[in-house]
């Protein structure tokens, strides 16, 4: 008699298996949330009477520089270094050149728009990318959503505008108009420009994701080659547009190094969800880091929450709910 062992789905090793991936995937995901969180609190601590000390532009070069390092290094330690003795086609190597553009543009656009709005119209708008980013996915590497699914999307959306109007000093607009001091305001030029902004937010995502889905390559390869191009464009836009009168280095911190290991790190473990998650976990983890961001300022540096706070709480809950369920 032939005993045939049980390896079906609710076998012990199988249930043990799905339980350790996903509290692998659980504390990826809280590592990336706490980092994305901490990252604008952290930018504060390190203001000196009201402005940053060093160059921003030298933080992201050194960003890009940091993971490249890390991935030449886990490819090393792999074993794939020979990958590197052997010639690569262009047309292999081209497409991660794409991601590292975009997310120059982005950089650059960010700045743009601040001349044609406030910052905190920004804020709310910038909320879009969610949406762009869905509809890209959906049409872009054709995964369909369930209508349930998209009503959670909906609703990312909206608590990220009802954390960031929960967070808005509107003030007295009487006083405000005495003081001439800034106002709510957006033009033309600036809604135009938030939407470009989120529809290369959502496609730098989605490319990237596919990218990295469809070459069957070692991920330390593919983050080297990422970074390369991200070392390459930035430290070109970095240099640029140096001033006289500010060094690479000048006005850096242990803070500012954290930033530095913190953003890196955020940025490999992002790869890691793109390769083998899905790029709609980005949008849940940008927006569960707006809460840990508004806890974080409360707890280092004084700010006052409102119970309206409880709101974009509940709804991320919620909305999360609907995606996994």
């Amino acid at each position: 008699m032939i005993v045939i062992p049980n390896v079906g789905s609710s076998s012990p090793a199988r249930i043990r298996k799905r339980w350790v991936k996903k509290i692998q995937w659980g504390v990826l995901f809280g590592l990336m949330v706490l980092i994305y969180g901490s990252h604008a609190p952290l930018i504060t601590l390190t203001k000196v009477d009201g402005s940053v000390p060093f160059n921003p532009s030298s933080c992201v070069v050194l960003i890009e520089l940091t993971k490249l390092l890390i991935s030449l290094v886990t490819l090393v330690l792999t074993g794939g270094a020979s990958a590197l003795q052997a010639p690569q086609r262009l047309v292999r190597v081209a497409p991660y050149a794409v991601p590292a553009i975009l997310y120059a543009l982005n950089n650059n656009l960010v700045v743009l728009m601040q001349a044609y709005m406030d910052p905190s119209s920004y804020q709310v708008l910038s909320n879009l990318k969610i949406a762009s980013t869905a509809l890209l996915y959906s049409f872009c590497l054709g995964k369909r959503l369930r209508p349930s699914q998209w009503l959670a999307l909906g609703l990312l959306m909206a608590a990220g505008v009802c954390h960031t109007y929960s967070s808005l000093d509107l003030g007295d607009p009487v006083r405000a108009d005495a003081e001439d001091g800034p106002r709510l305001h957006i033009t033309a030029w600036g809604l135009f420009l938030v939407l470009v902004y989120c529809f290369v937010s959502g496609l730098a995502a989605v490319y990237t994701e596919r990218v990295l889905k469809t070459q069957k390559l070692p991920l330390s390869l593919q983050n080297l080659y990422l970074y390369m191009f991200g070392v390459a464009i930035n430290g070109l836009s970095s240099f640029s547009l140096l001033t006289s009168d500010k060094n690479f280095l000048e006005g850096y911190s242990g803070v500012v190094w954290v930033i530095i290991a913190g953003q890196a790190a955020n940025g490999l473990l992002m790869s890691v969800v793109l390769k083998h998650g899905s790029g709609i976990t980005r949008l849940f983890v940008i927006s569960c880091s707006m809460l840990v961001n508004a806890l974080l300022s409360w707890a280092i540096l004084g700010l006052q929450l409102t119970p309206f706070f409880l709101l974009p709480v509940s709804i991320i809950g919620l909305a999360a709910y609907l995606y996994y369920r």
